[in-house]
């Protein structure tokens, strides 16, 4: 077995190990979302892959991050994009060209290791095929995408990576204070009119009692989802949910044959504190309702968690980047559910001739009403 050559533009050290070959020629197996298995990449054998979604065991946030294996079985290897950061995890047989966060070929191998396994992850369903006919339905239906880039966008680009992401579950114990208000209505009269018209009227006005309460609340959060990418627009990546998080199954590298899967760039104590956020933010709202009344204000509250547990999981997506004059433009798919978000450039011609249509139809109504 030779070595592969080089790639133009790339500055990654192609190498060969033997991993999941084919037993009847040879080849490379690579997991093939159409079938849920792993297929053979020249004679299209195939071989199973035993889906396990028992025993996904939720981890000690305080104990595990020292005791958690760091071995993703196989050997794999880092590569780090020069440009945007992202640092990709790949299979020693896998070959990388670009990078599949921003479309750059300036990649470099380096010696890191990929970190916390992943305790499991959803495998991909949607297939290369099928996203590339989702894209081509979404960005047809993007009214002021250029009509050059509907019909000469290459679908090459795009890889599936498996995308790390926390889970955090916690139990929560909340003291709070504030004031609870309450609404009732008075009769008040008030003189209307001028000189003789002049005249008592009565109307119902609404006041607010205030009285201060104080108290405790708890609450159990399961599977607060945080996104451990810090290369993900947020924002696209949010349009993608949900994921049913039903269908993880425990990480097997057969599931990354064939595909790349990115280093968590947010590290497990940060992605701690984005969940402490979002569930502050849930317990403001849970409490308010707690407390009743029509009206809170002044809210304060201190939470304590206990029982903090956590998973490393990884989630399918489709990626591309795409430079459109010299920019460079995102999409996504969610590789579970089919959901299609991303970036797209504008066709100022586009937006012109719109702004020009809408001139000329309130020219041409105000012409009509004006000679009517």
């Amino acid at each position: 077995m030779g070595e592969t050559p080089s790639v133009e533009n790339s500055k990654i050290k192609q190498e060969q190990t033997e991993r999941f070959l084919c037993p009847a020629c040879g080849g490379n197996m690579v997991f093939e979302p159409k079938k849920q298995k792993l297929v053979c990449l020249y004679c299209s054998n195939e071989n199973e892959v035993k889906f396990d979604k028992t025993n996904i065991i939720e981890n000690d946030f305080y104990t595990a991050e020292n005791t958690k294996s760091k071995n993703w079985g196989n050997e794999k290897r880092i590569i780090k994009c020069e440009s945007c950061g992202a640092e990709t995890i790949l299979d020693e047989n896998s070959t990388a060209q670009f990078c599949a966060f921003c479309g750059s070929s300036h990649i470099i191998k380096t010696q890191e290791t990929a970190g916390m396994v992943p305790q499991s992850l959803i495998p991909f369903v949607i297939s290369k095929d099928k996203a590339g006919e989702l894209f081509s339905n979404w960005i047809k239906k993007l009214f002021f995408a250029p009509r050059a880039l509907k019909s000469s966008y290459n679908m090459d680009k795009m890889k599936g990576v498996y995308i790390p992401f926390w889970t955090y579950d916690s139990n929560t114990f909340s003291d709070y204070t504030a004031e609870r208000g309450t609404y009732y209505y008075v009769t008040e009269t008030e003189w209307v009119g001028e000189g003789a018209e002049r005249k008592q009227v009565t109307k119902q006005v609404r006041k607010t009692s205030w009285s201060y309460v104080s108290g405790d609340f708890s609450k159990i959060f399961d599977d607060i989802l945080i996104n451990a990418s810090s290369q993900i627009n947020k924002h696209i990546i949010n349009k993608l949910e949900p994921f049913n998080l039903n269908e993880l199954v425990q990480y097997k590298p057969e599931f990354l044959s064939g595909f790349l899967a990115e280093r968590y760039s947010i590290d497990l104590k940060s992605g701690w504190k984005l969940a402490e956020g979002k569930i502050e933010s849930d317990l403001s709202g849970e409490i308010r309702q707690h407390i009743g009344g029509d009206e809170v204000r002044g809210l304060n509250f201190s939470t304590s968690y206990d029982a903090v547990k956590f998973k490393h999981i990884l989630l399918p997506i489709w990626i591309s980047a795409y430079i459109y004059k010299v920019k460079v433009y995102k999409f996504m798919i969610n590789g579970q559910t089919g959901e299609v978000d991303g970036e797209s450039p504008i066709s100022i011609i586009k937006v012109m001739l719109l702004i020009l249509v809408i001139l000329a139809v309130i020219g041409g109504g105000y012409f009509y009403f004006s000679n009517k």
